[in-house]
């Protein structure tokens, strides 16, 4: 029993290979079969699809444009609309720019009227008109300035005789050719004394004055050219506003045509220029107290207009209106004027025909068509004895009436 039990093996173990192999061989068959069933791999169209989509979006990509710009492609903007859109643009800005420059000059009206009010001073006729017509105001081309002093009569009568229109032609040459033109003058010390009564009959037979609120003096010429301009400013709505001193000759219609050539430029100076030396010493003529500001002795001025006549366009009238309490004042008019415009974007004209000298040299610049535009005598810095000799002047230089009302602004 014993060795039959050794030498024999059992047949179950034969058995249970088999099985196991036939077992096997099933699960690997089964698994086959349900591994083709379940996954489905994509189609070959699928990703070619897919792959062609990625690309385009790479292409557009690499472009500079997203997929917006698909549709943008098809809607192609006329030049035409674009130009028009932009100059719409513009014109809104230049619109916006016209409404805050005319409330800003209201204002400037409104402060100096309550300013003569305050002061006592005599309110202006001029500024009474501008009180009620309100903001419904007109331009013009240009508002001549001319200064002048409480001892002026006789200049003033002289300069009405011979280049300022008077009476119906003076309303004229405002309502046709937009010119306003007024002797420039303040007040005395002593406010409604004789001299300001004198001024009152005066104005109330010409009607030609712009009384200011200022105190006449000499030394106070540059705080009376800075109220000047920005009084001016606040009554007209012009292009130029011009000063000129009561001892110049002046041609009125080659004024306006000089300066219209100039209507288009922004931040205009017009004038004879100069840089004449700094005076430090005491008791001269046009002493400068405050040199020391200008550098070495014996340095010059920066270049400014000579003081007899300048024009300046709107905007740097409207800047010295709304900047009037802290622009410094120098010595010398002409100096403080060029002071206020250094730092600003303004351009320099230098125009040698409004600082001509009187005949012969007006006179033959007359004669060659080159007709001046103020004349005067630099040894008197204006016209000697005026009073007496402008009329010869303007017998010899003036460029004739005709040529006013003819001229076209």
């Amino acid at each position: 029993m014993s060795w039959k039990g050794r030498g024999e093996k059992p047949s179950g173990n034969i058995i249970s290979q088999k099985w196991t192999l036939l077992l096997c061989l099933g699960c690997f068959c089964a698994g086959m079969l349900f591994t083709n069933r379940m996954w489905n791999f994509p189609e070959t169209k699928d990703i070619t699809r897919t792959t062609s989509m990625e690309a385009e979006k790479l292409k557009l990509v690499s472009e500079g444009c997203g997929p917006k710009s698909l549709h943008q492609k098809e809607v192609k903007r006329d030049p035409k609309d674009i130009y028009g859109e932009v100059f719409k643009t513009h014109n809104a800005i230049r619109t916006l720019d016209k409404t805050i420059s005319n409330l800003e000059m209201e204002l400037a009206a409104a402060r100096a009227a309550q300013e003569s009010i305050r002061s006592g001073a005599p309110l202006s006729e001029d500024l009474k008109k501008t009180e009620s017509s309100g903001s419904g105001r007109r331009r013009y081309l240009m508002v001549v300035g001319i200064n002048t002093a409480f001892s002026s009569r006789k200049r003033r009568d002289s300069v009405r005789a011979t280049w300022i229109p008077q009476g119906e032609k003076r309303k004229k040459l405002e309502e046709e050719k937009g010119i306003i033109i007024r002797f420039v003058i303040g007040h005395s010390a002593t406010s409604g004394g004789i001299l300001d009564r004198a001024i009152e009959a005066e104005d109330k037979k010409h009607g030609d004055f712009l009384r200011l609120d200022h105190v006449e003096g000499y030394l106070e010429l540059s705080g009376k050219t800075k109220i000047y301009f920005a009084t001016a400013a606040a009554l007209w709505d012009a292009d130029f506003y011009v000063k000129v001193d009561d001892d110049v000759h002046v041609n009125i219609a080659t004024l306006g045509e000089t300066l219209i050539r100039h209507r288009s430029k922004p931040r205009v100076y017009i004038g004879c220029m100069k840089s004449g030396p700094v005076l430090s010493q005491k008791g001269v003529r046009y002493h400068e107290p405050e040199y020391w500001k200008f550098g070495e002795a014996g340095n010059k001025y920066f270049r400014h207009a000579t003081g007899q006549l300048y024009a300046i366009s709107r905007d740097l009238a409207q800047y010295i209106s709304i900047n009037q309490h802290v622009l410094h004042k120098y010595a010398n008019e002409d100096v403080s004027l060029g002071s206020w415009f250094i730092g600003l974007d303004v351009e320099h004209i230098d125009d040698r025909r409004l600082c001509c000298g009187t005949p012969p040299d007006c006179e033959w610049k007359a004669q060659a068509g080159n007709i001046c535009v103020a004349s005067f005598d630099w040894t008197c810095s204006g016209i000697c004895r005026s009073a007496d000799r402008i009329k010869e002047v303007h017998r010899r230089c003036g460029e004739g009436e005709n040529a006013l009302w003819s001229a076209s602004f």
